[in-house]
């Protein structure tokens, strides 16, 4: 093999793991919001849900995700779980009926 084909082919290689591994930073998973939103839920229900613009507060009927418990992707961790779960009107979290 020519130092030529070998030069070649190691900057195939190194482009196409470059590649690769670019493609694999990047979620494809349904984010919950937009970009510039937060989620929101229905108080006591854990069906119903919508999002909100940064900066503004939760409409009435709605209430903030626990801090931490927030789901970002559809079928995520949070997600799944506030299936089962709901916000009651104290702010407790309670299963969901």
């Amino acid at each position: 093999m020519s130092k030529r084909t070998r030069v070649a082919v190691l900057a195939s290689v190194v482009i196409s793991t470059a590649g690769l591994l670019s493609a694999c930073s990047f979620s494809t998973a349904d984010a919950i919001c937009n970009t510039g939103e937060y989620p929101v839920m229905a108080v006591g229900s854990s069906a119903g849900g919508a999002c909100v613009t940064n900066g503004d507060a939760a409409p009435s009927g709605y209430v903030r995700y626990p801090k931490g418990k927030v789901p970002q992707h559809v079928g995520d961790k949070w997600d799944t779980y506030w299936d089962s779960h709901a916000v009651d009107a104290q702010g407790k979290v309670v299963s969901a009926p």
